[in-house]
């Protein structure tokens, strides 16, 4: 399957180190990526750190043309978890952050979803999901008709045959709002997971990360630095050879699927486990005869991944 020439997406996101580094690698591709917005939502900070961070990180890549809709401060029923342990304070940790140069859109995110996907043609924009996913629950329960004009859900979430980041069974996207999960789960909109299974294949090793610290521009030096904190804490809880590269993964599938493997499967939220909350339960071999709704993507060609970040960012200023 070939990518598309050019895709028009909304990025969900809660910056975060990772997602700044996904948020310039789809704005290296604005020959196949159309990114109609950033639309913020509390998670690895809370949203007006998030929101702040999506607008310096547009700036970096001379990109505030793209509005950014600030969404929902804290999940649909539980409280707010955060993750300044590995991001942060700022959320941006390992980089020197400027003033943003421009303000936040006017209105909230979650009706510039429904707005925007209420319009569209159907089937036409790819949401991207790369934080807990409350702003598209919330736009989703409030008008369910929206669904139509979704394309695919991408998202970077869940864990299967890699455990959990945030405890035993739950990694931090999902179990910081499952209950939105669960909605968007339960949606009937055609989704693509890149959960730990896969991005803990994505390793930032210390020559994935010289490269794009050498490539001589802007972009490549501010991903570079934010990689040399970001992989260190990683390395540091899982003991691998490099840190997990998550939210770009969800980029790398919509410019180059044929990179990633996987299958389709029915995956449910758990919500209410005593130990087991924000669980992502995948019915990897079909046992429980319940349909499919999601593709779980399992493998990853991590070589050509991070020739296809490389290659990207070097576009950037």
């Amino acid at each position: 399957m070939l990518a598309e020439s050019r895709r028009t997406i909304i990025i969900d996101t809660d910056p975060g180190q990772d997602d700044a580094i996904a948020i310039l690698f789809a704005l290296g591709a604005k020959d196949k990526l159309d990114v109609r917005a950033i639309t913020t939502v509390a998670g690895n900070v809370p949203l007006d750190l998030t929101s702040r961070n999506a607008l310096i990180v547009l700036g970096w890549a001379n990109r505030t043309d793209i509005p950014v809709y600030a969404g929902c401060s804290r999940p649909l029923v539980c409280d707010l978890v955060t993750a300044e342990d590995f991001h942060g304070k700022t959320g941006l940790d390992g980089v020197a952050l400027d003033e943003p140069t421009v303000g936040l859109a006017d209105g909230h995110a979650v009706d510039f979803m429904i707005r925007t996907l209420g319009r569209a043609a159907e089937k036409s924009v790819t949401v991207c999901l790369i934080g807990p996913m409350t702003n598209l629950a919330v736009a989703l329960t409030k008008e369910p008709t929206i669904v139509r004009g979704i394309k695919e859900v991408v998202m970077m979430a869940g864990a299967f045959h890699t455990r959990g980041n945030v405890t035993p069974v739950a990694e931090f996207n999902v179990y910081v709002d499952p209950h939105a999960a669960a909605v968007v789960f339960g949606s009937g909109a055609p989704i693509v997971v890149l959960p730990l299974d896969t991005t803990h294949k994505a390793l930032s090793t210390k020559a994935r990360v010289t490269r794009l610290s050498e490539l001589g521009n802007r972009a490549g030096k501010l991903i570079g630095a934010i990689l040399n904190s970001h992989a260190q804490r990683e390395i540091e809880k899982f003991g691998a050879q490099g840190g997990p590269l998550h939210d770009p993964c969800v980029i790398a599938y919509l410019l180059a699927p044929w990179l990633f493997s996987g299958r389709n499967a029915n995956v449910v939220i758990e919500t209410q486990g005593e130990f087991t909350t924000g669980e992502t339960v995948v019915d990897w071999y079909g046992t429980t005869g319940r349909p499919a709704n999601a593709f779980w993507i399992n493998d990853v060609d991590a070589d050509s991944f991070y020739a296809l970040l490389t290659e990207t960012v070097r576009r950037l200023p």
